[in-house]
């Protein structure tokens, strides 16, 4: 029997849908506008962070559904909260990440001339629709369910891209007969058609120079992607977002070397190659690669990523655990000196930068040694990430490595370790950031403190912007804008109520790490580079 509508605040109805569909956590910052979302949450069990910044609710969402696999939730009040959160937003949608963000909104028949309602804007839907993959604005109560369920199913069945729902200031105070929760529909993971997966199987199997190009698309696919690689002798290089999908200590590991002008030509050089979840983009690549000398087949959830970029020889549209199971490979051979080709290969990409990233190696091994097997690192874009530890801070597929990429954001790595922690308190989590990055979000600091979770945050100090001052340099320009004053950062994580230190050596940053993955709440060790 079907149970007939009970009475529900527009609030209520929201915290109804999201418990419904499984969540459990959302974070963001209560404020005018969104308190009666906020009065029924700890009664349908959702538990609630609270960032000191939208923005900081927004990457720890982020990182709470890429370590989970479960939709980040983040809540906003009106305005400039909504807007505060829109780099986020961004981000999530950049790298693929389901975050849904819960906003209220002006009221159903609130004119359109401006009559200066607290945290009023033209239209926060038309703003966060362009960032987002929808901004669903509801105009009904039972709309409320509807719009959740329609994000949850976007989220199951399609590329994953964040969502913005919006319920009116009236309706959520509203009390009203609602109906049953509407639920998200069941779904059976995408699959490729017949004639495109033997199309593809037969390629690969006739291949001599094969390779496998693994991107975010390919995390569940870890085991498939794997075994593939080794029926076909087929070297594997990852994007920043697939970091790690196949271990990085396998001897056909090229790990996260797409931007290396020598992992360009090798792989221009394949008879086929094959891109698993992956754009193929320029900030994957950083620069033009040369035209591919085979052919291209693509796995992706999204269709349009077939003609977007490098277009596919062969397009096998589907999840890519789905796909790989469908792919019926036979044949293949893995010769051991293809293992002898990707061990020379990544010697030479690592000559290519040995002098630039020697500042970074000694402290990236002192971090590796320190973590567990399935530890989380959270980065940022600094250039001790980006060029340090992306591509030399090897990682087994137990670990995760979370990246702000194409969206290029900076602050995201100290916020996205709360959000990790949070997700996997048992997990070590540790933030790497550089000291322009980390003082976007710093203020996260306090909520990290709060929590009392051991967290150490870990910054390369440069004192201002590294890259940006390298650019400026290399155009001949005089460098402006782009060295500061340095702060005493171990000393601003004590006032956060939090801890502090300087490691000036690489064994002083082990025994720091190590006492601070035990050590309850933020733990800020600098490192120095010009002592580094």
């Amino acid at each position: 029997m079907t149970a007939g509508p009970v009475r529900l605040t527009g609030g209520e109805a929201v915290v109804r849908a999201l418990a419904a569909h499984g969540v459990t956590r959302a974070f963001g910052i209560p404020g005018t506008h969104n308190l009666e979302i906020y009065r029924h949450l700890t009664a349908y069990g959702i538990a609630h962070v609270a960032p000191r910044h939208e923005q900081g609710a927004g990457y720890a969402a982020d990182a709470h559904a890429r370590v989970t696999g479960a939709p980040g939730v983040a809540i906003t009040t009106t305005g400039p909260a909504l807007l505060n959160i829109a780099a986020a937003v961004g981000q999530a949608y950049s790298d693929s990440v389901p975050l849904l963000v819960i906003s209220p909104g002006m009221p159903l028949r609130h004119p359109r001339q401006s009559t200066g309602l607290l945290h009023e804007m033209r239209s926060q839907s038309e703003a966060l629709r362009n960032v987002a993959a929808f901004s669903h604005r509801v105009s009904s109560m039972d709309e409320i369910g509807a719009a959740v369920a329609r994000a949850f199913t976007l989220f199951r069945t399609e590329r994953p891209r964040p969502v913005h729902i919006e319920v009116p200031l009236d309706l959520l105070e509203a009390a009203e007969p609602v109906g049953p929760v509407r639920l998200a529909p069941p779904t059976a993971p995408a699959v490729p058609d017949a004639q495109a997966l033997a199309a593809a199987a037969d390629l690969l199997a006739r291949a001599e120079r094969p390779a496998l190009v693994l991107g975010g698309g390919a995390r569940g696919a870890g085991p498939q992607c794997l075994a593939l690689a080794e029926q076909l002798g087929a070297p594997v290089v990852t994007t920043a977002n697939g970091k790690a999908v196949v271990d990085e200590q396998h001897p056909l590991s090229l790990g996260v070397s797409l931007h290396s002008p020598a992992v360009h030509k090798w792989l221009a050089s394949r008879d086929v190659v094959l891109a698993i979840g992956t754009e193929l983009a320029e900030s994957d690549l950083w620069a033009d690669l040369p035209p591919l000398q085979g052919q291209l087949i693509r796995v992706d959830l999204d269709p349009a990523q077939m003609y977007a970029g490098i277009p596919a020889n062969v397009a096998l549209v589907g999840n890519a655990a789905a796909t790989l199971d469908a792919l019926k490979v036979v044949g293949g051979s893995a010769p051991d000196e293809r293992h002898e080709e990707a061990a020379a290969l990544r010697t030479t990409r690592d000559d290519e930068t040995r002098a630039r990233d020697a500042v970074w190696l000694p402290y990236l091994e002192a971090i590796r040694a320190t973590l567990a097997p399935d530890a989380i690192v959270t980065s940022d874009s600094a250039q001790c990430c980006y060029y340090g530890a992306l591509p030399h801070l090897t990682l087994g597929p137990q670990a995760r490595y979370l990246h702000p990429t194409g969206f290029g954001t900076l602050g995201y790595a100290l916020p996205a370790a709360i959000g990790a922690k949070a997700a996997q308190p048992d997990r070590h989590v540790v933030a790497l950031s550089g000291d322009g990055g980390l003082q976007f979000t710093v203020q996260e600091l306090a909520t990290a403190a709060e929590l009392r979770l051991p967290l150490p945050v870990v910054v390369f100090d440069n004192a201002g912007y590294g890259e940006i001052r390298d650019e400026m340099a290399a155009r001949g320009d005089t460098p402006l804008a782009v060295d500061h004053a340095r702060v005493d950062l171990p000393a601003l994580a004590r006032a956060y109520g939090g801890h502090g230190a300087v490691a000036h050596s690489p064994d002083e940053l082990a025994t720091l790490l190590a006492r601070a993955l035990t050590t309850p709440g933020p733990t800020l060790i600098t490192v120095p580079e010009e002592t580094a």
